[in-house]
């Protein structure tokens, strides 16, 4: 335990940190995170596994300690080529990917480019069914019908200390709120210290219309590839409700799943649960 080594190299000339933990040559799970957090997400995931794993959890452009270059594309196409540069830069030739909010676009795009690298998926509140969208999605989603600068500027609001707060505790039971540290919307705003990082972070809220458009090719992947696959879902999420787990089967009726009585960051207020499953699942891969 308390292995992380916290690291820097250079993707496509960004300067890039990531974290890393568990031994060199140990089969690797790779951990792109969400919005609006960075590989500070998997803090705590990270050395439970690190004795048999090797965990690998990159701060995405604009995110984190990484740099925010004025010429970098902060799309969810521009995220998702970074992901694949990133595996190249690093060497890695096999992975289980972890899928969770943004990054379960970014890495399921990087299943889908090089399906026989995907040694299994983690599948952890990240959806790619429309009709299972929650209502926490109908504000994006009167921009991304009509996107105007005032629409914009709506978004902009929510790039804020309690636009934050609210991505991570909202919706959650109030006995489970006090689980979920403030160090997450405090640091992920504190690394958000620029106007151009905001911006930045409005311009890739207002792209995520453009995922819908990846949405059937997706659920192509599953259906042509079905890796192993382990879905650990969190019920409040205004989101991603718990139907929004259950459409996966739809694809994959094979994948392993379970429904826990958590919200969109299970990290943060069920660590003992995930832990148990993604270890038992990962065990039964090698």
């Amino acid at each position: 335990m308390g292995s992380t080594r916290h690291r820097w190299t250079t993707v496509d000339g960004i300067d890039t940190f990531y974290r890393e933990a568990g031994p060199a040559d140990g089969p690797v799970v790779l951990l792109p995170h969400g919005y609006p957090s960075s590989s500070f997400e998997f803090r705590n995931l990270m050395p439970a596994l690190d004795d048999r794993w090797r965990t690998i959890a990159p701060d995405l452009p604009g995110f984190g300690y990484s740099a925010a270059p004025a010429d970098f594309s902060y799309t969810f196409d521009g995220y998702s080529a970074f992901l694949r540069q990133f595996t190249e830069t690093l060497e890695l030739t096999e992975y289980v990917i972890y899928l969770h909010d943004y990054g379960s676009q970014f890495g399921l795009r990087l299943a889908m480019d090089a399906p026989q690298r995907v040694a299994g998926l983690i599948i952890q509140n990240g959806d790619i069914y429309e009709d299972q969208h929650g209502p926490k999605y109908a504000p994006l989603k009167l921009f991304w019908d009509n996107p105007t600068e005032e629409g914009r500027a709506t978004l902009a609001a929510a790039v804020t200390e309690e636009g934050f707060r609210d991505e991570f505790v909202g919706e959650l039971p109030d006995h489970l709120v006090d689980r979920v540290s403030p160090d997450l919307w405090r640091l992920s705003l504190a690394v958000t210290d620029t106007p151009e990082r905001r911006a930045n972070l409005v311009n890739l809220l207002a792209d995520q219309r453009h995922t819908l458009e990846w949405f059937a090719k997706q659920q192509d992947y599953l259906r042509a590839h079905r890796p192993p696959t382990l879905i650990v879902w969190g019920r409040h999420d205004g989101y991603m409700p718990e139907e929004a787990a259950r459409a996966y089967h739809r694809d994959h009726p094979g994948a392993e799943l379970h429904i826990l009585d958590g919200g969109h960051w299970l990290l943060e207020t069920h660590l003992d649960e995930v832990v148990r499953l993604i270890r038992d699942f990962l065990a039964r891969l090698r």
